[in-house]
């Protein structure tokens, strides 16, 4: 396999894409080697849920479509991000405690962290942004554990 691999998909900012990116993403890292029960599966599938959700959501209707961004440097690690064409970066929201949302990039800031990653966001050349995630790459290289 390369050293270095690219894929994304663009979707309609609805919420079927949710799940739709979610497999997307996992499927692609699976034929680039990373096991689908693994940890680190396990937690890209839920940063691609929230990062997806919030590209849905939180857009205001400024982007009609999504895409996500895969990336894979296999020495060193795999990047997943989401952009839209809508300008605003993600706001963080006080977290009250009957509050219901708000807490999705507090929940992926930490999981990135919590893997040894880290979380990226930027504004985009046609006036959009990107919101990524890098994570170190842990997948067997070759089939070799």
């Amino acid at each position: 396999m390369a050293d270095h691999q690219e894929a994304s998909v663009t979707l309609p900012s609805e919420p079927a894409s949710v799940s739709a990116a979610r497999k997307y993403v996992a499927e692609v890292l699976t034929e680039w080697g990373l096991p689908g029960d693994s940890e680190l599966a396990d937690t890209i599938r839920l940063i691609v849920s929230e990062l997806t959700t919030n590209a849905v959501q939180h857009t205001a209707g400024q982007s009609p479509s999504f895409t996500v961004d895969i990336e894979l440097d296999r020495h060193e690690q795999v990047r997943i991000g989401v952009t839209d064409s809508d300008p605003r970066f993600p706001k963080r929201l006080p977290a009250a405690v009957q509050q219901d949302n708000g807490r999705g990039m507090v929940i992926i800031r930490w999981l990135a962290v919590e893997c040894g990653g880290r979380l990226e966001v930027r504004s985009t050349a046609e006036g959009g942004k990107t919101v990524a995630i890098a994570l170190p790459w842990t997948a067997p290289v070759d089939g070799l554990a």
